[in-house]
């Protein structure tokens, strides 16, 4: 299973990083405002920063909402660096750039995941990794590690290679129970990676 470290702070990306365990990073655009990141200059800049010390991929979200503008943004996002993986939100037009994005070779994170058929469309068109959101769901009393599981059996069924990145993951436990059903991936704050310690 790959680890990816869930923020926008260079100090914590280095020390995960230097663990010697990280495989890559998630952003989004909260998480670059919390660093006082703002603007699409100033977030390229960041994101080329993380990329320099990150050899793994970094997903990179849009922020438009319309096809034509994530289509724009994830290309100029994905021309930065080629570890970039451009990050989308999976709804119709998100789909859409998803499956746009694939037959052009550009590599997809489908985000937003609260279901399996969410998660069968995001592979069907493409997508490169597919982020259902664990904590997200608990919150409403859903049972996201099973929904993880589900999605991870569907695409075994189906052979999709489409990779299931667990996210919004804010505790130890969901890392472990998140691995013991086959997710390919977990992305998480630095204080549940260490918290396996």
């Amino acid at each position: 299973m790959k680890f990816f470290i869930d923020t926008a702070n260079l100090a914590q990306i280095r020390e995960a990083n230097e663990m010697g365990v990280l495989d890559g990073v998630t952003t989004n655009p909260s998480l670059m405002a919390k660093e006082n990141i703002r603007g699409e200059e100033a977030c390229r800049r960041h994101y080329l920063e993380i990329c320099s010390i990150v050899d793994g991929d970094v997903s990179a979200e849009v922020i438009a909402t319309d096809f034509d503008g994530m289509v724009r943004e994830g290309e100029a996002l994905a021309a930065l660096h080629k570890n970039i993986v451009v990050k989308l939100p999976c709804t119709a037009d998100g789909i859409r750039a998803v499956k746009y994005f694939a037959g052009k070779n550009i590599r997809t994170n489908c985000t937003l995941v609260f279901s399996a058929g969410q998660a069968l469309l995001a592979a069907k068109a493409g997508a490169t990794y597919v982020s259902p959101f664990v904590d997200r769901l608990d919150d409403i009393c859903s049972d996201s590690v099973g929904l993880v599981a589900q999605i991870v059996d569907l695409y075994q069924t189906y052979d999709y290679t489409t990779q299931v990145l667990a996210a919004s993951i804010r505790n130890t436990l969901h890392i472990l129970q998140c691995a013991e059903v086959g997710a390919d991936v977990v992305t998480c704050p630095l204080s549940a990676i260490k918290g396996l310690l």
